[in-house]
């Protein structure tokens, strides 16, 4: 297995993802509408291409030659219908491209969580999506679903805000503080990501994605505080009140920091099952602890 399409590629976990790839030597192709990260285009085997992953012209001309596909597109915030672009119509398109063009092998990644029964749109369309996977294999699929919790990282989205949020702000007013998360280190996701592909013996099989540590929300933006050196008093929200600001967040310019679907994600705690194998399976031994990182 040589040639590998990374769709999402441009994103943190992808560009974690491509380097893990550039260091088997394996040529990557990243379809991205953006301009990547200087990271990405600077790896020698990696080849960016703009292209649109809804354009099925563009999908097929991507996929074919390839001997597998990565699917990291994702969103955190929309509405019902953009959840059910993303989570659910495009890997369902991403595995017919697939089959026919003889490319048998795809990881896809989740989220824990995903359930048709679950209270947010989010892990519902990812639920959808993994069943539109499972209704392929029949014709051939080989593929690997993963679903990690929350990923952390020096350079990642999550982490970074809440620090970031702390060196301005006297107080932290916090939605969802007693939300449990177990996050998991995205050179550990990557190298979890690759193994899968370079090991049949994961085909047709889901995976929870954890590390080793359970944190509330409110620790972790403690944590962030901490780390900057600007630690902050928390102030957990009722949940009226937090979702009156989830509203609010959803109307601010740029990227939403918070939206009512997120709060509804929350309600599930975003923590291992174990009814499911796990990343030790995958060829982490020891995940890696997020305080670890962030000290």
């Amino acid at each position: 297995m040589k040639k590998i399409v990374v769709l999402g590629g441009s994103g943190f976990v992808g560009r974690h993802v491509c380097e893990a790839l550039n260091k088997l030597g394996w040529h990557v192709t990243v379809a991205t509408r953006r301009p990547p990260a200087r990271a990405v285009q600077t790896l020698p085997f990696v080849d960016v291409v703009k292209a649109d992953v809804h354009n099925n012209a563009d999908l097929n001309a991507l996929i074919t030659g390839h001997d597998a596909v990565i699917n990291l597109v994702a969103i955190l915030h929309g509405n019902a219908e953009s959840f059910e672009k993303n989570h659910h119509q495009l890997p369902s398109r991403i595995a017919k491209t697939c089959i026919d063009h003889q490319v048998h092998r795809l990881i896809q990644v989740s989220a824990l969580g995903a359930d048709l029964h679950a209270p947010s749109m989010y892990l519902q369309s990812k639920a959808k999506g993994e069943i539109a996977l499972h209704d392929f294999s029949a014709l051939g699929l080989e593929c690997t679903i993963v679903r990690p919790s929350v990923i952390f990282g020096l350079d990642d989205a999550f982490i970074n805000l809440f620090a970031k949020l702390q060196k301005w702000a006297p107080v932290m007013p916090l939605a969802g503080a007693h939300a449990q998360f177990q996050p998991v280190w995205v050179q550990d996701v990557a190298h979890a990501i690759v193994y899968a592909l370079q090991n049949p013996s994961t085909t047709h099989q889901t995976y929870e994605l954890c590390g080793p540590d359970i944190f509330t929300l409110k620790q972790l933006v403690e944590i962030a505080g901490i780390w900057t050196q600007h630690p902050r008093w928390v102030i957990p929200l009722p949940d009226a009140i937090a979702r009156i600001q989830a509203q609010a967040m959803q109307w601010l310019p740029g990227p939403p920091l918070m939206s009512q679907d997120n709060l509804d994600s929350m309600r599930v705690p975003n923590i291992a099952g174990g009814q499911l194998p796990n990343i030790t399976q995958l060829g982490v031994a020891h995940p890696t602890p997020l305080t670890s990182i962030f000290v």
